[in-house]
């Protein structure tokens, strides 16, 4: 069995990494192909897509694949089926009913909300989206309950090439950013195609020895209505989650002008770049602190909590800095000089995304000793806290407001639920070894403000950076035994490094530069 969950793990972080990469290029290709003013239209109608993409699929795809993999277990075939015809058919009512809501509400949105005619259009063009987007959940957790992630992979990997293609293409035929809107709509038309063929080629097959269960509409809406109460959890967190890195494009998009929310939107994505790490740590520290929690087994918990944490700022933290410093230089690499704007919002709004990093480890430590509904309460406060902190910094500091009010949210965040995990697991976090690390990283910041801000200065800047925080991390007696041990499993695979391994270990156990956590 454990076999098989890493096995899934390692495919669906490879999913999720082809995700990310594809919507990168799509972004970086779309962002260059409409310019500041086009991108920010476009960028207006992205956190609606994911608005009524959650709406419409109800949190419903995270059940089916948890009563998929229950019923499939318990060899109960017609239930199995049963639950993936329920919550598709009602995914795609939601689905269709919430486009014909978007699609008569644009003008509404465009006009009065953000007073921006242009983007009805590109808004009406989302309502396409959704219908082909909860298909493609239902499968996807279809997928998931029956262990069969790598078709996932293949799904995501046809809906990004497609979702790029076409994007290039309505663009370069003079549709503007409806066309990258439609790109995207076209994008889920073909992993909704895909998706379902996965499923009838390889997933029918395993339940074509079940017929189909014969239920009366009583059945059918209580069985609904349990898949429900487990989604709506689910969803409400998505949207909260949402809300933490979008609120910024609305507030810019009703008080300023399409090329401001252009700007905003080529940095938001970089400043992600480090959630990449901490969503990987929390994907693994969910089901392991549930194991330690579940043997009422508070040492092993302390050892996954600590570890989680202090790996998470170790890793996640010189990331933002190196970021936060060479934000201009990596404006222009990725998005070219038009976009030179977005480089002082991106420095703020990475800072936010390392505090947010910590949130999202101790939101799973939550999750992993049965509070899963106090990480959903904290977001929703945030949600109201994010969007009073935005109307306000935007409106006196402008684009660089966004990034000043979403990074005091995620810090109040961060503060209440460590807060609150310290209590609720009576751990004991190493605070002198986190100061030690943070002083790691100042002392990186002031090293690398020193480095020219150029393209090549970038460049020089991560290579030093890295190399000095190296020698900062032996310096300041940041490591840990266990942490040797760790990183030495990893090296001792690398042939060319075998000789040096022991030489390593032994120049730092005689230099005494491993930190003794009480």
């Amino acid at each position: 069995m454990s076999n098989k969950i890493l096995k899934n793990s390692f495919i669906l972080i490879i999913g999720n990494l082809l995700f990310r990469v594809g919507g990168y290029i799509n972004r970086l290709l779309v962002s260059r192909m409409l310019g500041p003013e086009g991108y920010g239209l476009y960028g207006l109608t992205l956190p609606f897509q994911g608005i009524f993409q959650i709406l419409s699929a109800g949190g419903l795809p995270p059940a089916i694949s948890k009563y998929v993999a229950e019923y499939n277990a318990k060899d109960e075939k017609q239930l199995t089926r049963q639950v993936i015809v329920t919550a598709t058919k009602f995914m795609i009512m939601m689905a269709i009913l919430l486009s014909i809501v978007l699609l008569f509400s644009s003008d509404f949105i465009a006009n009065v909300i953000f007073h921006k005619p242009a983007v009805v259009w590109p808004l009406r063009a989302v309502s396409l989206i959704t219908p082909f987007s909860v298909v493609v959940g239902a499968m996807r957790g279809a997928f998931q309950g029956f262990y069969k992630n790598e078709y996932t992979v293949y799904n995501r990997l046809a809906e990004q090439i497609s979702t790029i293609v076409f994007a290039c293409l309505f663009i370069s035929v003079g549709l503007y950013a409806m066309g990258a809107v439609l790109g995207t709509a076209f994008g889920f038309v073909v992993s909704a195609i895909t998706a379902v063929f996965l499923y009838k080629r390889y997933i029918s097959p395993l339940l074509a020895d079940a017929t189909p269960l014969k239920i009366s509409f009583r059945d059918e809406v209580k069985l609904l209505w349990t898949l429900i109460k487990f989604a709506v959890p689910v969803a409400v967190t998505a949207l909260s989650e949402m809300a933490i890195y979008d609120i910024g494009t609305f507030v810019i998009g009703a008080l300023m002008l399409s090329t401001d929310v252009g700007f905003y939107n080529a940095a938001d994505p970089i400043s992600r770049i480090p959630l990449v790490i901490s969503l990987s740590i929390s994907t693994v520290l969910l089901p392991a602190a549930s194991e330690a929690y579940a043997l009422k087994d508070n040492a092993l918990l302390q050892e996954y909590v600590v570890d989680c944490l202090r790996y998470s700022i170790l890793t996640v933290l010189p990331l933002c800095v190196l970021i936060s410093i060479f934000s201009l230089p990596i404006m222009i690499i990725l998005f070219g000089s038009t976009y030179a704007p977005s480089s002082g919002v991106l420095s703020i709004l990475v800072i936010g995304m390392s505090f947010y990093t910590i949130y999202m480890i101790c939101s799973s430590i939550l999750q992993g000793i049965d509070n899963p509904r106090i990480p959903m309460y904290i977001l929703l406060v945030g949600t109201v806290i994010n969007l009073i902190n935005n109307y306000y910094f935007v409106k006196v500091y402008g684009i660089l407001g966004a990034g000043i009010g979403t990074t005091i949210t995620t810090a109040i965040l961060m503060i209440i639920i460590l807060f609150i995990v310290v209590k609720k697991t009576d751990i004991h976090i190493p605070w002198k070894n986190i100061l030690r690390i943070i002083l790691a990283n100042i002392i990186l910041a002031l090293v690398c403000i020193l480095i020219p801000k150029s393209i090549i200065g970038c460049i020089l800047g991560f290579v030093i950076g890295a190399v000095v925080y190296l020698i900062l991390i032996l310096e300041l007696k940041i490591m840990t035994k266990r942490d040797l041990n760790f990183f030495m499993s990893f090296l001792n695979k690398i042939p060319f490094m075998n000789r040096y391994n022991e030489k390593i270990v032994k120049y730092i156990e005689n230099k005494n530069l491993i930190y003794k956590i009480e």
